[in-house]
């Protein structure tokens, strides 16, 4: 048995994503937005939370999937990955649980059209159920990021 890794579970449709606990700050809902001049598309634009504006991610436009309209499931997690925080848009968030790291693969070159670069593996979990681990590090490309704050100012 390898070491435990805790994810919080989310969903984009009918796939199922992870991102490590340690990694995410909070789980808000849907709140307005201010949009950016000049920001990436799927940047959707910044939140005020708690005093610190946030860039938000929509996470269906950074993996080039459809669009869905906002429903009452609908989740912004905030995460952080060095310097930055951000918070990804996702359909529904509403789980945590613990990983055998011995039970996660490498991805393989597309999952659900999804290319490898954003995923960090493929978790499997009980019999039937497979969990696509996020790597954030590509998700929150830091150019991308820095291009944004330098909008902001």
């Amino acid at each position: 048995m390898g070491e435990e890794k805790k994810v919080i579970v989310f969903a984009l449709g009918t796939e199922e994503y992870g991102v490590e606990v340690e990694k995410v700050r909070t789980i808000e809902r849907m709140q307005p937005m201010t949009r950016v001049p000049k920001a990436p598309e799927f940047i959707k634009g910044v939140i005020n939370l708690r005093g610190v504006v946030i860039p938000i991610i929509d996470l269906r436009s950074r993996f080039g999937l459809d669009e869905l309209p906002t429903t009452d499931a609908t989740r912004i997690i905030i995460v952080s990955a060095g310097d930055f925080e951000v918070g990804l848009i996702v359909d529904s968030a509403n789980d945590v649980i613990d990983l055998d790291t011995d039970n996660i693969d490498n991805p393989p070159e597309i999952v659900g059209g999804i290319k490898a670069k954003y995923l960090d593996g493929i978790a499997r979990v009980g019999e039937q159920r497979l969990l696509v681990l996020l790597n954030l590090e590509q998700v929150l490309d830091r150019n991308e990021l820095q291009q944004l704050e330098r909008v902001e100012d």
